[in-house]
């Protein structure tokens, strides 16, 4: 017998250090991405708090949960950034010695203590990822971006074209797939330092982050082609999916893009034969996901009848027992007071204790990795908590000198 595997309880990036000086959501998702590896990741702040530390939603109080949500993990390190003094203590914790450091991630504009040059002629090794908005250096966010790629002319009803209406979208997409492009991207580097003991700096962009995406999915693709995408409203493109009510009112994501979950629908529902019939008088092959979505509005009237004479409970029970491909639809408050998978019982999660907001369930990392325990998950840094501390560990820093740092203003009291 194999003896069983004894998990580590490090994280992956254990022993690794990162500066971060970052606002908003791409950049510090890099950030937390790696803490919740097992990097220590160490945020540089302003005193007072930067662009994005009353960022909504808030608290009664004013605590930002979405700053508090994005730098979990992290330690915090306040100065004056204003000072002189403040700018060369950023950059000698930046350019600060050990082999798995020398590592900096940042969004804001790289110039004067942010230089990447200047602090290379510290640490010529330095590992430097700068998200910025266009490949130029422009100023960008996830929504400017979203316009431009097009996403908001095929999102939407279908009665929304002939209004030339645009549809924005709540979730920004763009800055949660660079802030993993970030995090991959600085582990990239780091692979290569190891290898060639170069450092190097590595530009990421908003916008080519985005222009990826949508070449990736075949979306540049089907324009130069001369197909100008429409708008399909809930229905899912390319194949057959989208929301019904059930008799007593709840409302249901029932998709089939795949053969096997159509025919869990049409077992589920008794359609069999009546999709059968309705493909020959179609001229159309509706186990072919194409075929489908030309024929989702006569499929839609079919799953719409037998829905709307099940309830919620029938209609959930007949799907799972046949192994279809579905979802309930529900409010945020509803995930959160009545979803398992949004709670203790799913090891992501963890209840923390935030200063300002109080406990509450806080997610760790997604990546469950055979060898590795799942680390703590703590709550994000009081501004300025570490300070001491860092500077302490880092530049050697005495109570005396820090003493004196804080009688002039440099750090926060």
């Amino acid at each position: 017998m194999n003896a069983p595997t004894i998990k580590s309880t490090g994280g992956a990036l254990a022993g690794m250090r990162v500066i971060e000086a970052a606002a908003f959501v791409a950049a510090p998702l890099g950030g937390m991405t790696l803490a919740q590896m097992g990097a220590d990741v160490i945020r540089i702040d302003t005193l007072g708090g930067g662009l994005d530390y009353r960022r909504w939603p808030v608290t009664a109080d004013n605590t930002s949960l979405f700053w508090c949500g994005l730098n979990k993990s992290k330690r915090s390190v306040a100065l004056d950034l204003s000072k002189p003094e403040g700018r060369e203590i950023a950059m000698a914790l930046i350019t600060a010695p050990g082999e798995d450091a020398g590592i900096l991630l940042t969004n804001f504009p790289p110039r004067s203590w942010l230089d990447h040059d200047k602090l290379r002629e510290t640490r010529e090794d330095l590992i430097q990822l700068t998200v910025q908005g266009d490949r130029h250096g422009g100023s960008a966010v996830d929504y400017t971006i979203n316009s431009r790629v097009g996403i908001p002319y095929i999102t939407g009803d279908e009665s929304g074209a002939a209004t030339n209406e645009a549809v924005n979208h709540v979730l920004p997409a763009w800055d949660l797939v660079t802030g993993q492009m970030a995090a991959v991207g600085l582990l990239a580097a780091e692979r290569h330092r190891m290898k060639t003991g170069h450092g190097q700096h590595v530009k990421l962009a908003l916008e080519d982050v985005a222009l990826a995406a949508v070449s990736h999915l075949g979306l540049i693709a089907e324009a130069q082609l001369g197909h100008q995408r429409q708008r399909h409203g809930n229905e899912l493109f390319g194949a057959f999916g989208r929301d019904f009510k059930t008799s007593d009112g709840e409302r249901v994501i029932i998709v089939g893009l795949t053969f096997k979950q159509w025919q869990a629908v049409c077992g589920a529902m008794g359609l069999t034969e009546a999709v059968k019939a309705l493909g020959e008088r179609k001229s159309l092959n509706l186990d072919l996901e194409g075929d489908r979505f030309e024929a989702r509005k006569e499929l839609g009237v079919m799953v719409e009848d037998w829905m709307a004479q099940h309830t919620y409970a029938e209609a959930a029970a007949a799907l799972t027992k046949q192994g279809a491909c579905w979802g309930r639809y529900q409010t945020l408050r509803q995930l959160v007071t009545q979803d398992e998978a949004c709670s203790l019982a799913n090891p992501m999660f963890q209840a923390i204790d935030q200063p300002g907001v109080g406990k509450h369930l806080a997610a760790g990392l997604p990546l469950n990795f055979s060898e590795l325990e799942r680390l703590q998950v703590t709550a994000a840094p009081t501004l300025g908590q570490h300070t001491g501390e860092v500077l302490s560990e880092l530049l050697g820093v005495t109570q005396a000198q820090y003493g004196a740092i804080v009688e002039r203003g440099v750090v926060g009291r």
